[in-house]
């Protein structure tokens, strides 16, 4: 099932990505603008609660579909190459593990648990 899923997330990066040429952006812009999401971790330096909420907003599927829905509506590529950015890093970082985050840490996740935190535990 891990493959599955895995290949899954690797279906929903490049087939953002190819979106995004699609709709006449060149292939660097997608890959420029990749990280952006990543930082909505600066919500961690007000607390736990804060950062995960503001991580899980930049991360969750459903506010990458909104954008894009409200891009291609409106129409306005710009909004939906952003959709298309976050359901590609989404799907990225799920492909390598980092989930949504519960509010007791950024090392608990949906997927589990990542970091250090992991390493202890299996000790």
């Amino acid at each position: 099932m891990k493959v599955i899923l895995k290949l899954e997330y690797v279906a929903i990066l490049v087939s953002s990505w190819f979106l995004s040429v699609y709709i006449g952006f060149s292939w660097w812009t997608f890959l420029l603008l990749f990280f952006l999401p990543d930082l909505s971790m600066l919500g961690y330096v007000a607390g736990p609660k804060a950062g995960a909420f503001l991580y899980n907003t930049f991360h969750h599927y459903a506010v990458a579909i909104i954008v894009s829905m409200a891009g291609l509506i409106l129409p306005d590529n710009n909004l939906l190459l952003c959709g298309l950015v976050l359901a590609g890093h989404s799907a990225f970082d799920r492909m390598l593990g980092y989930g949504l985050k519960y509010d007791t840490g950024f090392h608990n996740t949906h997927l589990g648990v990542i970091g250090k935190s992991k390493q202890l535990g299996a000790q």
